[in-house]
């Protein structure tokens, strides 16, 4: 019975060491935090799904008692070395980056890493080895789009609408979408009929690319491979104004309110959606655990990735996307990701199973 009361006590006394520890552990973590401001530079706000981005980056921070601060680039990579170099002047003790031209920005990112500052490289590749890198898998982003429209469309006439060629992104998404339909190619099932980089992601851009290849091809295009939602758009516009949308599936990516009302109306076949809030979320907690001195390579699910343009060894995390259709529409609402009247407006009834 002693030896039994012993035990017990020992156990007790234990389990409250380990509390006590982890509770310390976290008042540390809080009071770093606390004092911690984290400097987050965008490349631009055109796209809709930033601003749902920083609501999530923006809420991590405060609740821990940090300080948020940013800086829109305007699509300037001028103006977004500039503006780095201004967060860090103002106090930034941690750096949120969504680089417009990472190779444009790598002074600003090197002068952090001096004096000190951790970098994490959001949603588009920065490849210095002193950033940490976080984003969806980019690769997998293009393969779930050709796969998408493939299944719609096995065989045909076939337009890419790729990204920014200052983004290492647009790459990643391209060679996952070759990936896919490069048995297809090779079969002479599918034709390359037209590809084209858009500028900035500009929809504007990407809607004269389509019109460009639509008129190279005296409009016998039977596949669009557009590489996010705005491209997306800009595509849907060209086709709409030949009398075309609807019957060419067009892929895209980012889950935009405009697009899953597309996808619900039938004029966008897929777009994959990257849950910004779970990537705004940890992007600000990584940020928040290398200011207070946790390493790289120690935060949860870090990985090594090398398969950027110079093949530098970067510490990184992946999340996984998923395909949105008009079979599971359903899904980003009951995510309270955008509401069913957004997605099924216009929708004629009975025809979307998400808007019955």
């Amino acid at each position: 019975m002693k030896h039994r009361l012993t035990a017990t006590i020992k156990a007790t006394a234990a389990g409250l060491f380990l509390t006590l520890a982890a509770a310390t552990t976290m008042t540390s973590t809080a009071a770093l935090a606390a004092g911690t401001t984290v400097g987050v530079s965008w490349s631009n706000f055109q796209e809709e799904r930033w601003k749902t981005d920083e609501a999530a980056i923006k809420a991590v921070i405060e609740k821990a008692g940090g300080t948020y601060l940013s800086a829109d680039a305007q699509s300037s990579p001028a103006k977004q070395l500039s503006d780095i170099e201004s967060l860090i002047s103002r106090g930034a003790k941690a750096l949120i980056i969504l680089a417009q031209d990472s190779d444009a920005i790598r002074p600003a990112v090197e002068k952090a890493a001096a004096e000190g500052i951790p970098v994490v490289g959001y949603d588009r590749l920065i490849e210095i080895p002193s950033a940490f890198y976080i984003t969806f898998d980019n690769k997998e982003v293009g393969r779930l789009q050709a796969r998408s429209v493939f299944a719609m469309k096995p065989k045909g006439n076939y337009a890419f609408i790729k990204g920014s060629s200052t983004d290492p992104n647009a790459d990643f998404l391209f060679a996952g979408q070759m990936e896919v339909l490069k048995a297809a190619i090779d079969r002479g099932d599918v034709k390359n009929v037209g590809e084209a980089y858009t500028d900035k992601w500009l929809p504007a851009i990407a809607q004269q690319n389509m019109e460009q290849i639509l008129t190279k091809n005296g409009n016998k295009v039977d596949a669009v491979v557009a590489s996010n939602d705005g491209t997306a758009g800009g595509a849907v516009a060209a086709l709409a104004a030949q009398g075309l949308a609807g019957t060419v599936p067009v892929s895209g990516q980012d889950g935009d309110k405009a697009a899953l009302n597309r996808i619900a109306l039938g004029t966008q076949t897929v777009s994959v959606w990257k849950d910004a809030r779970e990537l705004g979320r940890r992007a600000a907690e990584i940020a928040l655990d290398l200011a207070g001195g946790k390493k790289m390579t120690d935060i949860s699910g870090a990985a090594t990735f090398d398969g950027g343009p110079k093949k530098q060894k970067m510490t990184s995390l992946f999340l996984t996307p998923i395909a949105i259709t008009k079979d599971n529409l359903g899904q980003v609402i009951d995510a309270g990701w955008v509401t069913k009247d957004v997605v099924c407006q216009g929708v004629k009834p009975g025809s979307v199973k998400a808007c019955n």
